[in-house]
């Protein structure tokens, strides 16, 4: 057998929707490292955090499932 080239695996982010390689999968979806870390800073008076708490709901409401 030849060398194989072999590319990092990538995933998109449900928050970010940026394609990258480290992060956490929760059922079927992804979430990045750097998203990760920002959400578990988030306070929950910020105004990110209700935007947050809508993404996470995209991972177990999937549309005509």
């Amino acid at each position: 057998m030849g060398d194989v080239l072999q590319r990092p695996l990538t995933h998109n982010c449900i928050i970010c929707g940026q394609k990258k390689e480290h992060g956490i999968m929760i059922i079927t979806e992804f979430i990045c490292d750097e998203c990760e870390h920002e959400m578990v800073q988030t306070d929950v008076k910020d105004a990110k955090y209700s935007f947050y708490i809508h993404q996470m709901k995209r991972i177990f409401y999937k549309k005509d499932a």
